[in-house]
């Protein structure tokens, strides 16, 4: 048998085993490690924990040793080290890894080295080569296109020539003016880049070449690839998303309802995500929203059934002020606000689900056991990211000591957080300064309004930094843009 047949047969052995002899790699930090050594519990299977010195105190250490005892919890330098992730992960003869989300979560190559390597672990996301194809957006542009599926006007490939990229954003202009729109915008990005980095706009289509050439300069030295991408630039829209489940089979998509994430800080960073994604019967739009919602839900399930997606994975949407819906991009990974979308669903009646859970079982070979018909929605969720930040400051990040941190609890509240309870806890400088996620139910919209507001009321957060100042948080942000939920 050579090797590429004996890796096949090894991962099809591990997908065959019961989850109580399974062994997970919890490969990532704070409130979402956390939450996947939680599902592991609940599920009788193993895990090992992560750490660097930064956060050994971090809540995510002290469940760990509760749950799995100190011969679970492994020192690391780096939670971006590879070479000492797997490390760990033989050392505790780990079946699987679970890369959360940032880190490795989306790395092609770490999936794919996770599966093919001399001792083969079961990746608890998507397979490698679903990674590389939704991950790469122009790809995934291309084959949304393919099947009909709306996505961002403009191009779906690089531009490298001047000419042909003057005649797109001539068009583009063209369009925008067409939709009554009268201010258009064009926009102009390397088409290597990401995280905000190479991206213009346009104004003027005079201005398009000289904006063009400083785009693709920036590009070819810093990207090593002087490809351009030119997209119409949509303000006024409300940011949506689609839930994808699906087992490692790939062949049975089922999805989970939609998101409205459109409260976001300055730097198009999300701070209150709300499900379902519009709320047709409390609210007024200017457009058939119910309509909308189940267009982007048949849209992404249409997407997902043709590549044979095989975890959990959200497809992203801008929605304009008109009702018209664009594809942005597919995150391969289970998101920070999967709990919203599982506090509001129900699998043959039983209230909430948790999708990491089903992450877990499902990339562990189980089958989904469920079918589209067996899921229901009930209520509104609305999931606040508490972060130690200054709104007022272009959202800077605050570093200090936390002193306090404390709410009010209810049945109908749930708050997941690394910071300790009942004592002191210093924020790490080399991360995002998240303190928690707080998720509020509630029977219809007014409801949950009401109690998210009387969530955040209810908050004592107190701290200082090493001059003595006091916290900065963005509470007050989260109370002020409550009222703004699911409004265009």
């Amino acid at each position: 048998m050579d090797k590429k047949a004996q890796l096949k047969a090894e991962l099809e052995r591990l997908l065959s085993l019961p989850l109580n002899q399974q062994t997970v790699l919890v490969a990532n930090r704070g409130e979402i490690a956390m939450r996947i050594m939680r599902a592991c519990h609940e599920l009788g299977i193993a895990f090992a924990a992560i750490y660097t010195p930064s956060d050994a105190h971090s809540g995510h250490v002290q469940l760990a040793r509760e749950l799995g005892g100190d011969k679970c919890i492994y020192r690391v330098s780096s939670y971006h080290d590879a070479n000492e992730l797997m490390s760990v992960a033989d050392d505790f003869n780990c079946t699987a890894v679970h890369p959360g989300y940032g880190f490795f979560a989306e790395d092609f190559r770490f999936a794919r080295r996770v599966t093919k390597r001399d001792r083969p672990m079961i990746f608890i996301g998507p397979s490698w080569k679903i990674i590389r194809e939704l991950g790469d957006k122009i790809n995934t542009k291309r084959l949304a296109r393919s099947l009909g599926v709306p996505t961002v006007p403009g191009s779906d490939r690089p531009i490298y020539d001047e000419a042909e990229a003057e005649g797109i954003a001539k068009s583009l202009f063209e369009f925008q003016v067409d939709q009554g729109i009268t201010h258009p915008l064009v926009l102009v990005k390397a088409s290597a880049g990401g995280g905000g980095m190479g991206i213009e706009e346009v104004y003027d289509p005079d201005q398009f070449r000289q904006v063009f050439r400083r785009v693709r300069n920036y590009a070819l030295r810093q990207f090593k690839d002087e490809g351009v991408l030119i997209e119409q630039r949509i303000k006024d829209f409300n940011h949506l998303e689609v839930q994808i489940v699906s087992d490692h089979t790939g062949k049975y998509p089922v999805h989970f309802g939609t998101r409205n994430c459109s409260i976001q800080s300055t730097g198009r960073q999300k701070r209150i995500e709300v499900a379902p994604g519009f709320a047709p019967d409390s609210l007024e739009y200017s457009f058939d929203a119910a309509k909308v919602l189940t267009n982007i839900v048949d849209y992404s399930l249409t997407m997902a059934q043709k590549v044979g997606y095989d975890s959990v994975g959200t497809w992203e949407w801008i929605v304009t002020r008109s009702g018209e819906p664009f594809l942005m991009e597919v995150n391969t990974r289970i998101q920070v606000e999967n709990g919203v979308s599982g506090c509001i669903a129900h699998i043959r009646g039983h209230n909430s689900v948790n999708l990491i859970s089903e992450q877990i079982r499902l990339a562990l070979g189980e089958p989904l056991g469920y079918t589209q018909a067996e899921i229901a929605t009930e209520g509104v969720g609305i999931e606040y990211r508490i972060i130690a930040e200054d709104p007022q400051n272009n959202f800077t990040p605050w570093a200090g000591r936390i002193d306090k941190f404390s709410w009010e609890p209810a049945p109908w509240l749930t708050v997941l957080t690394h910071v300790p309870q009942g004592e002191s806890y210093e924020i790490p400088t080399e991360f995002d300064p998240n303190l928690a996620l707080a998720i509020i139910w509630g029977k219809n919209l007014d409801e949950a309004l009401v109690r998210g507001r009387r969530f955040l009321n209810s908050i004592i957060l107190e701290g200082q930094d090493a001059r003595g100042q006091e916290l900065k948080a963005n509470i007050s942000f989260l109370s002020d843009n409550t009222s703004r939920l699911l409004r265009f």
